[in-house]
């Protein structure tokens, strides 16, 4: 099948805008998931299980493999995820207030290179129209199949001091549907977003979100949610030492890393918004190695950027990532690239390691 796509079907996606055939992906895995025989025939064919579940952060994952977040910004499809192959699905960024995101184009491809350019800049629904939306599709069962990852975002009109309460806002609002959630402070495409990875804003940020999380675990009586935090990757080590601090003072479940870079890595790509695949992995794979060690293993890693073959999926699993996630690999590699990564990973959890 990915050799099929990469023949066949990719030339004839890549004639249309960028935006444009990510909407009728997106259409198509939407389709897939609102019809339930299709979708459980497609999950016994390309749903790769291991042994046992893979447990991190306290969730159960068939396979190491996800959705990463920007693929399904409003959860419209992330019923079919497990269907093409995802052991998870990262739904968002989702912002507290509903908005159109960057002025288009905003979605540059360099096939060459293997690598998208997007400035989207966190168009979505808005948390309150989003939380309506799962409280109609989310079911037990279907969580059990495929965990739902819930990334949220900073609105752009919020300015950076009331970012806590932004947060906080989409956190409260969509609780009940996450079985992990991701804080996304390391977007390039939202003005000045970036500055929450920093100590003048990150404590205070995941202390409050960590605060709701433990309320609301103790108020309703079940376990508290994984909360993880998405980085840039553009990030020095020092940078990254000190938001580690932060992770560890307030017990924080895990880190993903990387977002996309602002780096280019020739004359002539677009100079706004954040560059991912191909080029991206050698950065992620640094900074996903720099944090295991860094912590010593005992830190749950998301990995994510530039994971464009099987062999790049093992090498961030060698880094010491628990996870990984595609995004731009899928668009290169075909629809069901999960699959064939959720293969290749399975000497991970064999019997003789």
């Amino acid at each position: 099948m990915d050799a099929f796509y990469e023949k066949i079907m990719r030339p004839i996606l890549f004639t249309q805008n960028p935006e444009v055939a990510h909407e009728m992906a997106l259409r198509a895995m939407k389709v897939v998931g609102a019809v339930p025989p299709l979708r459980m025939v497609m999950e016994y064919l390309n749903l790769i299980k291991t042994k046992k579940p893979v447990n991190v952060f306290g969730v159960d994952f068939p396979n190491r493999v996800g959705l990463a977040a920007g693929f399904d910004k409003d959860a419209h499809a992330f019923r079919a995820a497990a269907a093409f192959g995802f052991g998870h699905i990262e739904i968002g960024t989702i912002s507290m207030l509903k908005q159109a995101g960057n002025p288009k184009p905003r979605m540059f491809r360099y096939p060459d290179l293997e690598a998208v350019v997007n400035s989207c800049g966190f168009p979505n629904d808005g948390a309150e129209e989003i939380s309506a939306r799962l409280a109609q599709t989310v079911t037990a069962k279907g969580r059990k199949t495929c965990p739902l990852g819930i990334n949220i975002g900073k609105s752009k009109i919020t300015p950076l001091e009331n970012a806590a309460e932004d947060y906080l806002f989409s956190f409260n609002a969509l609780a009940n549907y996450a079985d992990f959630f991701v804080i996304n402070v390391s977007s390039p495409n939202t003005p000045e977003l970036r500055k929450l990875q920093g100590k003048e804003f990150l404590p205070n940020l995941l202390s409050a979100v960590s605060k709701a999380n433990e309320d609301r675990a103790k108020k309703l009586g079940v376990k508290r949610i994984p909360i993880i935090l998405k980085i840039a990757p553009d990030l020095t080590y020092p940078e990254i030492d000190s938001i580690l601090e932060v992770l560890t003072s307030l017990n924080l479940d895990g880190i993903c890393a990387t977002n996309t870079t602002i780096e280019r890595v020739r004359d002539g790509m677009e100079t706004k918004g954040g560059m991912s695949g191909a080029p991206l992995f050698e950065k992620s794979v640094q900074v996903v190695r720099y944090i295991s060690k860094a912590t010593e293993g005992k830190l749950p890693i998301i990995a994510v950027g530039g994971i464009t073959n099987t062999e790049r999926a093992g090498e961030m699993i060698n880094a010491g990532a628990s996870l990984v996630q595609i995004y731009t690999g899928m668009i290169y590699r075909g629809p069901f690239f999960a699959r064939s990564i959720a293969k290749s990973l399975l000497w991970k959890d064999s019997d003789w390691l």
